[in-house]
C-alpha cells in the first residue's frame, strides 16, 4: 500500500471529527493555572481569574458544548464557588498534617503530597461538573490520576476534612458519597458491583459515612452500601453489604510460614 493510499485510509477511519485534542492540552493547562490562582503566593488572584475566564471560553468553544445558558453565566458561578473550594482544601490540607506523622509542615502538604493534590483537583473539577459542563471536569480529574494515581470521578460527593494517605490506586467511583472526616489509604476502591450502561442513572457506588477510616487496598462496592460512621475497615477487606456504626471490619489472611525443617 503506498503512502497515498495509507493516507486515504487512514482520513476514513477518523471517525469523530469533534476529537480534537487541543481541548484536553488546554484543560491541562487551565487546571495548573486554577490551581496556582488558589495557592501559589506569587500568583495575582485578579489578574489570573480574567486569564482563568477567557481559558474556560476556549474550552467551551473547543467542547462543542451546547449552552443552554451563558458562558460567561456558567463561569461567574464557578468562580463564586471558589472561597467555599478554598476553604474545603485547606481544611483537607490541615486533616492530613495532624493525622500524618511523617508530615512536617504544612507546605509538605500543598506541594508534596499526591493525595492533596488530588483532592483538590477533584474539588475544582466537582463544581464545574455541577455547572453541567461535562467533559472537562472529567480531563481535569483524569490529568491528577496522571500524576498521582488517584481516580476520582468529578460527580462523586465528598465532604469536608477528607484525606488521602499515600494516594497511589485509590478509585472512586461517580456516585459515591463521602462525608466528612474519612481517612482513605492507598489501593482502596470505592466501585460498582458491576457494570452494565442500563445503570448510567442510578447509585453505583457505596456511601462513607463520617469519621470512617479504611485502610490499604479494602475494596467497597455497591450502590446500597453503607459504611456507618466511626467505623475502621481493614486493608484488603472486601465489602459488598453495608456496616453498622461503630464497626471494625477486618480480612484474616491465611499465612503458612515454611521453615528449613519442613521445606
Amino acid at each position: 500500500m503506498n503512502k497515498a493510499k495509507i493516507i486515504e485510509e487512514l482520513n476514513r477511519h477518523k471517525k469523530q471529527p469533534y476529537l480534537d485534542y487541543r481541548l484536553k492540552e488546554e484543560t491541562e493547562s487551565f487546571t495548573n493555572k486554577l490551581f496556582y490562582t488558589l495557592f501559589d503566593v506569587n500568583t495575582p488572584v485578579a489578574e489570573n481569574l480574567d486569564i482563568l475566564a477567557e481559558k474556560f471560553s476556549q474550552l467551551v468553544d473547543l467542547a462543542c458544548w451546547d449552552l443552554e445558558r451563558p458562558c460567561t453565566k456558567v463561569w461567574d458561578n464557578y468562580v463564586s464557588c471558589l472561597p467555599e473550594v478554598l476553604e474545603k482544601l485547606n481544611l483537607d490540607a490541615e486533616a492530613i498534617l495532624s493525622c500524618d506523622p511523617a508530615s512536617l509542615s504544612i507546605q509538605e502538604i500543598y506541594m508534596a503530597y499526591p493525595g492533596f493534590y488530588a483532592i483538590a483537583i477533584y474539588r475544582l473539577a466537582h463544581e464545574l461538573h455541577k455547572q453541567g459542563f461535562p467533559l472537562v471536569p472529567r480531563l481535569m480529574t483524569e490529568y491528577a490520576h496522571r500524576q498521582t494515581g488517584v481516580d476520582i470521578n468529578p460527580g462523586a460527593e465528598i465532604g469536608k476534612s477528607f484525606f488521602i494517605d499515600h494516594a497511589t490506586g485509590v478509585v472512586i467511583g461517580e456516585t459515591a458519597i463521602i462525608h466528612d472526616n474519612v481517612k482513605v489509604y492507598q489501593g482502596v476502591t470505592l466501585g460498582a458491583l458491576y457494570v452494565a450502561k442500563s445503570l448510567q442513572k442510578t447509585k453505583r457506588h457505596p456511601t462513607i459515612m463520617s469519621n470512617v477510616t479504611i485502610y490499604a487496598n479494602a475494596t467497597i462496592l455497591g450502590g446500597e452500601t453503607v459504611i456507618g460512621e466511626n467505623s475502621v475497615i481493614g486493608g484488603n477487606a472486601w465489602l459488598t453489604a453495608s456496616v453498622p456504626a461503630n464497626s471494625t471490619v477486618f480480612h484474616t489472611p491465611e499465612i503458612k510460614i515454611k521453615t528449613a525443617a519442613n521445606v
